[in-house]
């Protein structure tokens, strides 16, 4: 789809053409296209078909708001999850005081209490409603998703995009979702911006080329650098990256908060020059934290190394001073704030704990453990053991019936002898391929178990579990 398809797309015959798109998704593809080319040419066929398509795909991240917005494939995959964009807003638009405050305008504005570190209410307040009237440049807007929310929570947004098809569809969603009297879309180039003129910078980088996703910061468009000198010239900013930024990216005295939404880690964001006084609470990290294959690795007791790709290892990168660590689970909103804590290591007990992907992330494994007054199995991954349950959205609970040598055989007869025929298969620190282990267990029976492989104390284990019922 090119700029001149989008356009006629906006047009009364393009919207004729798009509602008979919607209409055919699901059906076959060229009988969608056959049908459509009775009535319309074959570029605003195309554009229509490849809209509904993307509609259909966005329902996913934008629920109702999708039926009415526009999409380009790249920017629907690099596009915030409402939700995720709803909570960066709220935070965005909080006064600096602490207090939370969501925007009278907003839509499905709902009363807040403000939230201590740890996800626990810290104190009973009463939230202010504000129409915030904050000035928020938006460098890399991409199709929008950002600003919307922003809008919503109250800002003027000033969005700018390299792209003039993206910028088209942005501007289209602005309006299509009424908010065009708070946000103006226009073409430019992010490094031309001037941040200082505005209360707030916000930018998310793409990090596509022409060769597929990229998990170096140099090579986000715009590059780091560019990224950085907007971020010293604004008074403050918030940054969309990668969840697996390296730490050593992380500017001094930002705070840094993965998301995770319904158990997947979504995004991380660096938030600079306004970070409040719970915020602060939190302490820089010295200590080491455990490895997982799903997120920054360390040395046995260098401070904090960073991975971008699983099973990457790296020599280990100190955090820059000052930074602050932040996990946020959604949609419940829960958040734990980095104290520095170090869990203690010790044999496997009556359960183990499967931290939340954002709090492993943060590097808060020790934080979690605190929680379910547990130890770590192995000082070097992130799972966590403990004699008693708790139930904490912080991590899953399993019931751990038995902990054997990793050997096939062995489990493979164990399972057998507990008439075990469906498993659910975890792993870190291991190098078992789960598919061929599945198909090698010849797995019989009418019961299920959870199957951990790990190490323990630096030993190949595998854990047979279940799954734990509530506290």
């Amino acid at each position: 789809m090119d700029l001149d398809a989008f356009t006629e797309l906006l047009t009364p015959r393009g919207q004729r053409a798009l509602a008979e798109a919607v209409e055919l998704v699901g059906a076959d593809p060229v009988a969608a296209a056959t049908r459509l080319r009775r009535t319309y040419d074959a570029a605003l066929t195309s554009a229509a078909l490849t809209q509904a398509g993307l509609r259909d795909r966005a329902r996913a991240k934008f629920g109702a708001d999708a039926a009415s917005m526009y999409f380009t494939p790249h920017g629907l995959e690099q596009a915030t999850r409402a939700e995720v964009g709803a909570h960066r807003a709220r935070r965005l638009a909080t006064p600096t005081d602490g207090t939370r405050a969501t925007s009278g305008e907003a839509q499905g504005a709902a009363r807040e209490t403000p939230v201590a570190a740890g996800g626990r209410p810290g104190w009973a307040g009463e939230t202010r409603v504000v129409t915030s009237g904050t000035r928020v440049v938006d460098v890399c807007c991409g199709i929008g998703g950002d600003f919307i929310a922003l809008a919503r929570a109250g800002c003027l947004v000033d969005a700018v995009d390299l792209d003039p098809l993206t910028v088209a569809v942005a501007r289209a969603n602005a309006e299509a979702l009424g908010l065009g009297e708070r946000v103006t879309v226009r073409v430019g180039d992010a490094a031309t911006v001037s941040p200082e003129e505005y209360d707030w910078l916000f930018a998310d980088p793409a990090r596509r080329t022409s060769r597929g996703r990229t998990f170096d910061p140099m090579a986000y468009s715009p590059p780091w650098p560019v990224v950085l000198d907007l971020v010293a010239r604004a008074p403050r900013a918030c940054l969309k990256v990668a969840p697996g930024i390296p730490y050593e990216f992380i500017p001094a005295g930002a705070e840094a908060e993965w998301v995770s939404y319904k158990g997947e880690v979504k995004e991380a964001a660096l938030w600079t020059g306004s970070i409040d006084a719970t915020t602060r609470a939190g302490t820089p990290d010295t200590t080491g934290a455990p490895r997982t294959d799903e997120a920054p690795t360390i040395g046995a007791t260098g401070p904090i190394g960073a991975v971008e790709r699983p099973g990457d290892v790296v020599p280990p990168a100190t955090v820059p001073g000052g930074a602050v660590r932040r996990a946020t689970l959604l949609p419940g909103g829960e958040t734990l704030v980095a104290r520095g804590v170090e869990a203690q290591i010790g044999p496997v007990g009556r359960y183990v704990y499967e931290p939340d992907g954002a709090a492993i992330r943060a590097h808060l494994v020790g934080e979690v453990a605190e929680m379910v007054n547990g130890r770590l199995p192995d000082p070097m991954i992130a799972y966590i053991t403990s004699d008693e349950a708790f139930d904490t959205p912080w991590a899953a609970r399993y019931s751990v019936e038995e902990v054997l040598p990793f050997s096939l055989k062995r489990l493979r007869a164990t399972l057998r002898e507990r008439q075990i025929g469906n498993v659910v298969i975890k792993k870190r620190a291991s190098a078992v391929d789960i598919e061929r282990l599945r198909n090698d267990l010849r797995l019989s029976g009418d019961k299920s178990a959870v199957i951990v492989l790990t190490r323990v104390m630096n030993k190949p284990s595998v854990l047979i579990c279940h799954a734990a019922p509530p506290a």
